[in-house]
């Protein structure tokens, strides 16, 4: 393994010339900014030494970029200095996300805010507002520091470069520590895994601040490709086709994106826009980050096929921050998509189904990639054999070192065994088993709906839901238990909160809450205690697209949700009386 700083000033003193990162924004025309190898590596040293003047080795630095090139040079800036980035998006409004912004600052004790003039204002009043008046906040892009007094920190591949936080609680934040040699030795295990070699540029749209767009794309560009395309997201938001049109025009040969980005381009990209695309350069699309659905990856070929999309270019992966970021995933072949039993997988077992059984289809994530992974049942800790569905556990260089500062949360998921002694493994909290050779994630351990000795998953009946029933087209829904072991005074029943374009008061939504209730018994066999339905977008996502259900439980559970209909059996009702009175003041 090696440190990136080596990495970085070798690749500047072998092609100072070439470009190593793209900036592309635009919702029509492609606007497009550039920074050569040896810029990227004089605006570090600069940024680096104005620095390493005010903080030591160590020291924690939160990196808040409106999307652009300053956030590369800043994380590398930080990597010459020896300081610990602490990536997090500049908070948009007030409320949650300037509340999880101080959350992260305090529990990572940066001592600099680094930003860029735009966003300096912005910055400066969330920091007082959240009680941090003396956090100083740095534009990097006004030009202080000088190059020639920057000096090489003392760092190996074991010190830690990154604090990649989490989409846990607000109250609760959890910093990944990630070392130099895990970021190194992840991005070699993406391109090897991916079949990519030196002559591959990778692109995408993900914001750097999750780290399936900073370590998955941005750093195995720069570090061993033919550099890095970023795409302003909200480009990409507005207009989907800019990200396949930069791919083209860009000549990018890997991309990444969690499912609903695909999903996006299925939907808005239009005939005119397709006729003028060539996508058979792109040598591999990753999925990930969220449960990645057959049906999307069938819908995908089906519409870029015409474009030079070849099946085998989309590459489902599996992985966690906790793992640095990938742990499985297998290039170069068609994604495998296996209808599996649905009696066997509410029993725990993977197995594929037999002529006239109900099945689902679940996307197989490959093999193993930078990390070992073996099931265990989460109780017993008894390691699994093939065909079995437990928690998924791993070891190897690319596990990360644990959670910053919290040696209690760190021993429960980094310093697991299992029953016969085997370990450290990593918990990684995801279900899922091996089958001929593929890992299949079946879903979270939090997240399982028991019902009378069956396993459900939850994104089974919030994808059944969209795929059946036209009206839900594009919306979201999140479905979680409410009773039971959970503190509610109530048996366990099933909610489904569910986004609709229906208005308040409409006759409508009385029938589409019925409609849900109806669907949900008759294909999953189990009843619905509560249906509220809710205005578009008030679903919560982390950044990476995957339903925050937890959050979405506390904001039903409280009264908080704010429903434009509330179809709520009695005795649920009632038990929640007390709980949502209490949200209410």
């Amino acid at each position: 393994m090696r440190e990136l700083l080596t990495s970085l000033r070798e690749r500047a003193a072998r092609d100072p010339q070439e470009t190593a990162a793209f900036f592309v924004s635009g919702s029509t025309d492609l606007d497009i900014s550039t920074r050569s190898y040896a810029e990227l590596d004089l605006h570090s040293r600069r940024i680096a030494s104005w620095l390493q003047e005010r903080f030591s080795p160590g020291d924690r630095a939160l990196l808040a970029y409106s999307p652009g090139l300053e956030f590369v040079t800043a994380f590398f800036a930080c990597v010459y200095a020896g300081m610990i980035a602490v990536p997090a998006p500049v908070p948009a409004r007030s409320g949650h996300q300037h509340r999880r912004l101080a959350a992260i600052a305090r529990d990572a004790g940066v001592r600099v805010v680094l930003t860029q003039e735009e966003d300096r204002r912005t910055l400066e009043k969330w920091s007082a507002d959240a009680g941090l008046p003396d956090l100083l906040v740095h534009p990097t892009d006004g030009g202080a520091g000088d190059p020639d007094a920057w000096r090489a920190p003392a760092v190996t591949p074991g010190s830690i470069a990154l604090l990649q936080y989490t989409s846990g609680s607000t109250g609760d934040p959890k910093g990944v520590m990630v070392s130099h040699g895990n970021l190194t030795l992840n991005g070699e295990c993406i391109a090897d895994a991916l079949g990519l070699g030196p002559d591959a540029r990778y692109g995408g749209w993900i914001p750097l601040y999750h780290d399936m767009g900073l370590i998955g794309v941005m750093l195995p560009g720069i570090l061993l490709g033919r550099g890095y395309v970023q795409l302003d997201s909200l480009s990409f938001l507005r207009n989907p086709f800019q990200w396949l049109r930069m791919m083209d025009e860009l000549d990018i040969a890997m991309t990444a994106s969690p499912d609903f980005g695909y999903d996006i381009c299925v939907r808005r990209v239009t005939d005119e826009q397709l006729a003028t695309l060539d996508l058979s350069r792109l040598r591999a699309a990753v999925n990930g980050s969220e449960p990645v659905r057959s049906v999307t990856l069938d819908r995908f070929q089906e519409r870029f096929g015409p474009a030079g999309f070849r099946a085998e270019t989309m590459v489902p992966m599996y992985g966690l921050a906790e793992a640095t970021l990938m742990a499985s995933g297998t290039g170069g072949r068609v994604p495998l998509r296996t209808p599996v039993g649905v009696a066997a997988l509410e029993r725990g077992l993977l197995a594929p189904a037999g002529e006239g059984e109900e099945a689902r289809t679940l996307t197989g994530c490959g093999t193993d990639s930078g990390s070992e992974t073996v099931i265990v049942d989460p109780e017993t800790r008894e390691v699994l054999s093939d065909g079995r569905i437990g928690e998924i556990w791993l070891t190897g260089p690319c596990v990360a070192h644990g959670y910053w500062e919290n040696a209690t949360a760190t021993d429960a998921a980094f310093r697991a065994r299992t029953a016969d002694g085997q370990g450290p493994y990593l918990r990684t909290g995801d279900l899922g088993g091996w089958l001929d050779g593929d890992l299949y994630v079946t879903g979270r351990r939090k997240d399982v709906l028991v019902v009378h000795g069956r396993n459900l998953y939850p994104h089974d009946i919030e994808d059944e839901l969209r795929e059946c029933h036209e009206e839900l087209d594009g919306l979201l829904s999140a479905v979680f238990m409410v009773g039971g072991t959970d503190g509610v005074d109530a048996e366990p029943v099933v909610v489904v909160v569910q986004e609709t374009r229906e208005q308040a008061g409409s006759d409508e939504l009385p029938a589409l809450a019925a409609t849900v209730k109806q669907f949900v018994a008759r294909e999953f066999g189990v009843p619905v205690g509560g249906v509220a339905l809710v205005r578009p977008r008030s679903v919560r996502r982390t950044t990476s697209g995957k339903i925050q259900r937890a959050a979405m439980r506390e904001l039903y559970v409280t009264g908080q949700l704010g429903p434009v209909l509330l179809s709520e059996d009695p005795l649920l009702t009632a038990a929640l009386a007390g709980r949502r009175r209490e949200g209410a003041r």
